[in-house]
C-alpha cells in the first residue's frame, strides 16, 4: 500500500493519521502491538526513518509507547480514579476489573521538607519517611507517588509496608484501622526528567498532580502524598 502524496501535507503526517485512526479502533489485537517498523515501511512504500518519525508522533501524543528491542504498543485508554473519603488505589484498579501492582522505587527517613512538615502539624526539621512508589494497572504505569509519614509516629513502617505490599495494610499491622481523605488538591504540569522516565512518558506530555492529605479517626494527618500520572491515562473522579 502505497501513500497518497497529499499535496502539502508530510508522508509522515498521513502515516500518523491512518495509524492513529487504527488505533482509535483497537485494529491491532490484544497484545496492543504495532507492526514492526519493516513491516509499516513496506506496507506505506516509505523508508523506515518516516515511519519512525510518525510513531515519534503518536508517542509524543501519548497513544504508543516505543520500547527498545520490543516494539510499538498502544496505551490503555483513561483510567475512571475515584476521589472520596476512602480512596484506596487497588480498589480503584479492581473496580475497573484490571490488577493492580506497586513497586517501591526508595524507602528512607529524611527530615521533613517545609510544605510536608505543616502538611503533617510536624516541627520543620522532624524526620518523616519517605516511600517512593510506582503504581501500574495490568502491568502499565498509572502513576508516581511520594508518600510522607512521621517517623516519630511510624517508625516500623518501611518494614510494615515492604512485608505488606499495601499502605493500608501496613498502617493496619501498626495499629491505623482506617483512615479518610480529608483533602485532594488537582493540578496539571510539565514532568522533569526523572518524572517522565519513572512514567514512562514523553517529557512533552502533561502529568496530573494531587497532593493528598490523609487522617486518621481524630481527624489528625497521618499521611501527605504527592501523586503525578500522566494526563492521557488518568482521569480523577471527585464523589460528592
Amino acid at each position: 500500500m502505497n501513500m497518497i502524496r497529499a499535496e502539502g501535507v508530510a508522508l509522515w503526517r498521513q502515516i500518523a493519521e491512518c495509524l492513529r485512526d487504527e488505533i482509535s479502533q483497537k485494529l491491532f489485537g490484544t497484545a496492543n502491538r504495532l507492526p514492526p517498523e519493516k513491516e509499516l515501511a513496506a506496507r506505506f512504500g516509505v523508508n523506515r526513518h518516516t515511519v519512525r518519525r510518525a510513531l515519534s508522533e503518536l508517542e509524543s501524543e501519548g497513544l504508543v509507547r516505543t520500547e527498545h528491542g520490543r516494539g510499538t504498543f498502544m496505551l490503555d485508554g483513561f483510567i475512571d480514579y475515584q476521589v472520596g473519603k476512602r480512596t484506596r488505589f487497588s480498589e480503584n484498579i479492581r473496580r475497573l476489573n484490571m490488577e493492580p501492582s506497586r513497586e517501591v522505587l526508595q524507602s528512607f527517613r529524611e527530615p521533613a521538607p517545609a510544605n510536608v512538615a505543616k502538611t503533617l502539624g510536624l516541627r520543620r526539621g522532624s524526620e518523616v519517611i519517605h516511600l517512593e512508589t510506582r503504581s501500574l494497572a495490568d502491568r502499565q504505569v498509572n502513576s508516581l507517588a511520594s508518600h510522607y509519614f512521621s517517623a516519630r509516629r511510624f517508625p516500623d513502617l518501611i518494614a510494615a509496608f515492604e512485608q505488606e505490599g499495601s499502605i493500608t495494610e501496613a498502617l493496619k499491622n501498626l495499629g491505623v484501622a482506617d483512615y479518610l481523605r480529608k483533602r485532594t488538591a488537582i493540578t496539571a504540569r510539565m514532568p522533569d526528567a526523572y518524572e517522565a522516565r519513572q512514567l514512562e512518558i514523553p517529557k512533552n506530555q502533561p502529568v496530573l498532580v494531587a497532593e493528598a492529605v490523609n487522617v486518621d479517626a481524630k481527624g489528625k494527618p497521618l499521611e501527605f502524598c504527592v501523586s503525578r500520572s500522566p494526563a492521557n491515562r488518568r482521569q480523577f473522579v471527585v464523589e460528592t
